[in-house]
């Protein structure tokens, strides 16, 4: 059984239509990626299967995650379920430190009463260790590639079983993104399946294991994320020198 199956998953913001049906899956451990140009949906599309659509979009199609059926379920109900989404504006709070940061992506098992809610502290610092040097500094005074680590590191304080990520290397610096898609990678390594959301069509095929191409609402092109870098027209169209 698939950890996520997404089966025609529609959604409308009123009249118009975002999303056309798509389907899609991803197994326990794996990375699977959604590339495509802007405008082309993959946002919507991520945003639905975590349940953040805005109050003006509805959707059809049916999420099962993890054996769970999730369509109609909150945002709330799917992070206890095991997903954590890091959006595309990171959404940090920049006056807090950045350790109260990390703490906040740990409340849902607070809540549930979990007496090691912050256990994955260290193992966020291991991963991001200029996070743990960083850590009494307010968010806000982070650079945009520790901006995105923070963001990172919150998301798996909740310890999830899919971490959704939406355009990680987005406004970053071109060593940065290469440091932030070798820690996708490394993530890999603990178990957590990813669903990244890319324009960076280069990187995110050389960590993935599949791939979807998403164009105008609708999956054009799918298969294992090392036949895609090979398809002439993904490489016409997303992998010239002057394409990201």
């Amino acid at each position: 059984m698939s950890l996520l199956q997404v089966s025609h998953l529609g959604v409308f913001y009123g009249k118009v239509q975002a999303l056309q049906p798509t389907s899609l899956r991803i197994e326990s451990g794996q990375i699977v990626t959604v590339i495509g140009p802007n405008g082309a949906g993959k946002s919507t599309m991520l945003n639905a299967i975590a349940g953040a659509l805005p109050t003006l979009g509805s959707q059809s199609g049916e999420v099962v995650f993890d054996g769970q059926a999730l369509t109609g379920k909150t945002i709330e109900h799917r992070v206890a379920a095991g997903m954590s989404l890091v959006p595309e504006k990171r959404e940090l709070f920049a006056t807090m430190k950045v350790e109260d940061n990390l703490l906040l992506g740990s409340y849902r098992r607070y809540q549930a009463g979990e007496k090691n809610y912050a256990d994955q502290m260290q193992v966020v610092y291991d991963l991001f260790p200029r996070l743990q040097e960083r850590r009494q500094q307010q968010a806000g005074t982070l650079s945009g590639g520790e901006r995105q680590m923070l963001a990172l590191g919150r998301a798996l304080m909740a310890k999830p079983k899919l971490l959704m990520l939406d355009e990680p290397s987005l406004g970053l610096a071109p060593l940065i993104v290469k440091e932030i898609f070798q820690i996708i990678q490394r993530l890999k390594q603990t178990g957590v399946a990813i669903l990244l959301v890319e324009q960076n069509a280069r990187a995110a095929l050389q960590v993935a294991d599949y791939g979807y191409v998403l164009e105008t609402g609708s999956i054009a092109l799918e298969g294992a994320a090392s036949d895609l870098a090979q398809d002439q027209r993904v490489v016409d169209t997303y992998l010239g020198l002057a394409k990201k």
